[in-house]
């Protein structure tokens, strides 16, 4: 039996090419057609779709190896930029994809850091001293300065995404869950020690 982890996903980015043509209005591909509806399509298959590789792989993996401590928690949640974290499976339609493309993701942005911190504390209360592993860039700090203040030590990463690109961790993660081999994790804490008391000197 696998031990009990949470996983959260960075989102897909909804500026590029990609966003554009699954929101334009002459788009009549299966996804295009759902997202235009006003009961959406789920976030999980929206970003596979804006992020190829990269986020599949999340998606695989997470669905490999995540184990919800609690029948009231998720397995997997997507980071999302203003309505904190969602389920793979929450439904998103046009509107609501074109909303999220207007906030940065950016820890000093309240409109993304209020919601996540928000969500994120609910979670943390549910979890007890379960792991959270972050599928996402730790390379910058939008994402580890918000969710390392509120799981501390709990929250991890894969060490084998250091140093990779996008389609490499992608790639990474689908082998890993085929093959039924988790990747090792490091304590988010333990590996960015200087980087996150540098972000709480600058934010207090």
């Amino acid at each position: 039996m696998r031990p009990p982890r949470v996983f959260l996903l960075s989102p897909a980015h909804l500026g590029g090419e990609r966003a554009r043509i699954l929101l334009r209005d002459e788009a009549r591909f299966d996804l295009a057609m759902r997202v235009k509806k006003p009961e959406g399509a789920p976030v999980g298959e929206i970003f596979a779709f804006l992020s190829g590789l990269y986020f599949r792989g999340k998606l695989t993996y997470a669905a490999a190896f995540a184990a919800a401590p609690r029948p009231d928690v998720a397995p997997a949640y997507v980071i999302t930029s203003n309505r904190g974290l969602t389920t793979v499976h929450e439904r998103f339609n046009r509107r609501d994809l074109e909303e999220l493309g207007t906030v940065d993701i950016d820890a000093r942005n309240e409109a993304y850091r209020k919601p996540l911190v928000r969500d994120a504390r609910k979670l943390a209360k549910k979890i007890g001293g379960c792991e959270v592993v972050l599928l996402g860039s730790v390379a910058s700090t939008k994402y580890i300065e918000v969710l390392e203040e509120i799981f501390e030590e709990r929250l991890v990463f894969p060490i084998d995404f250091v140093g990779r690109g996008d389609m490499s961790r992608g790639a990474l993660m689908l082998r890993a869950a085929r093959a039924g081999v988790e990747l090792p994790y490091v304590s988010v804490c333990d590996v960015l020690g200087d980087k996150l008391l540098a972000c709480r000197a600058r934010s207090s």
